[in-house]
Parts: structure tokens; C-alpha cells; sequence
């Protein structure tokens, strides 16, 4: 994270758009004035008008998975930034199947410059087979689509879902990162629309777990029946 009075090279904007209380957010490089739209969806309108509000150019979209709820936006914010690129990893591209203007395909640990801020691609699959975290390591901010959730994480029971994945997954995040990391989740699910890594690993119930077994068995058949958004904190005696 930036020492205190550290200025950064970009700002993070959050939109919560659509019916299943999705966040977009809008990454604006503060030098260069380029900006990189992550899960373009639902109201493409209200993105476009945010960039224009802060006279921002989109030159790229970040996709953290392909599910429909993240993604259809894209052809809108496209005619409005024709030239911009977007950007997926490669696991996910092929578990889609969709042809894309101008794709730009990644792996894990590919960095992306935009103007003077470094975006690095984690692959983190669980939710999808190519779901992707999106890493701004000069101020430790990290948005996690539908892999990680405050308090929560992606479900695993749709298509390419393997909680094993996640599993090792959020034990990554958790001891490769920075306790103070800030997460932005992909949906606002729960009781405030971001966190830190410390404040998911003391209160997220599947960060908890060290048991694969147990981790599974609480995500595909325990964790929809006994809790319910907005998430809260779960304390880890409390988690299973």
C-alpha cells in the first residue's frame, strides 16, 4: 500500500448497476487521462457518462469472467471507444467460445501499463476456469469479480465451477498479498461494498478453512442454506 500522503497514479471508480447489484468499475490513469473499464455491463450508458464526466478516454475493458452479468455492455461501450481494446485471460476465452473484436488474450501474471499504471492479471479460477483478479500493486487495490466477495466468494455450481479451484484460489490471494490489499468485489453483497485482505482473512468464512474436504462440503451444500446478503462478518470458530 502507498505511505500515507503518497500520491497514486490512478483513481478506482465504482458504479453499482443493474438488478443483480453488480460494481463496475472505472480504473482512470491520472497522467494520461486513459481509462480501462473492469465488467462492462448493464447500464453502459452511466459508464460512458462517467468517463466523459471526468474527461477520461476508454481505451481498454477488462473482463473478470464471461458470464452474462458482467459482460453485456461491452458492444455499447465499444461505440462510444471503438478502438479499445479487450482484455481476458486465455483460459476464459477458450471456456467462452465468443469471437471479440480486438481481444486481447492473457495469463496469470501479465502486466497491462495504462498510461503510468501497472495492472497485473491473476488467474483465479474457481468460478469460472479463466476468472481473473486485477491488481493495482501501487496502491494495493485489488478487484476480484465474482472470485472473491466481501465476507464471500463466487459460486461454484454453474458451468466450469470447481470449488476445489477456489479453494486454492482464496488460500492464494490470502498468503500472496498484502494483509492491507483493498478489495473491490465484482456485486455488492454485503453489509459495505469493499474491504481488506486482513479484514476478509479474519472475516470471511471461506478464507477459514485449511481443509479442502471441509471447504467444498461448506461451499456446495452449507453455506447458501444457513447464510443469507448482506453478508457480515463470520468469526473463524464460528465459520464451520
Amino acid at each position: 500500500m502507498a505511505e500515507p500522503g503518497t500520491t497514486l497514479p490512478y483513481r478506482v471508480h465504482a458504479l453499482e448497476l443493474g438488478p443483480m447489484e453488480n460494481f463496475i468499475y472505472v480504473i482512470e490513469d491520472v497522467s494520461s487521462g486513459r481509462a480501462a473499464v473492469v465488467d462492462p455491463a448493464w447500464e453502459p450508458e452511466e459508464i460512458v457518462h462517467l468517463a466523459a464526466q471526468h474527461g477520461l478516454e476508454i481505451t481498454d475493458l477488462l473482463l473478470t469472467h464471461s458470464h452474462h452479468d458482467h459482460i453485456n455492455g461491452i458492444e455499447r461501450v465499444l461505440e462510444d471507444a471503438p478502438n479499445a481494446r479487450v482484455h481476458l485471460l486465455k483460459p476464459e476465452a477458450d471456456f467462452w467460445g465468443r469471437s471479440l473484436a480486438r481481444p486481447q488474450l492473457h495469463h496469470g501474471g501479465d502486466q497491462l501499463l495504462l498510461g503510468d499504471t501497472e495492472i497485473r492479471f491473476l488467474h483465479t479460477p474457481g468460478h469460472t476456469p479463466g476468472s481473473a483478479c486485477f491488481h493495482l500493486p501501487a496502491g494495493d487495490d485489488l478487484i476480484t469479480g465474482d472470485t472473491l466477495f466481501v465476507f464471500g466468494c463466487g459460486r461454484c455450481d454453474l458451468a466450469g465451477g470447481d470449488p476445489e479451484q477456489m479453494f486454492h484460489t482464496l488460500r492464494d490471494l490470502r498468503t500472496g498479498l498484502p494483509r492491507q490489499t483493498r478489495i473491490h468485489p465484482g456485486h455488492n453483497y454485503a453489509e459495505k461494498p469493499s474491504s481488506t485482505l486482513e479484514e476478509e482473512a479474519q472475516g470471511n468464512p471461506f478464507m477459514h478453512f485449511h481443509d479442502l474436504d471441509r471447504f467444498v462440503h461448506y461451499r456446495m451444500h452449507e453455506h447458501d442454506r444457513i447464510r443469507s446478503s448482506p453478508y457480515g462478518p463470520v468469526p473463524p470458530h464460528e465459520a464451520h
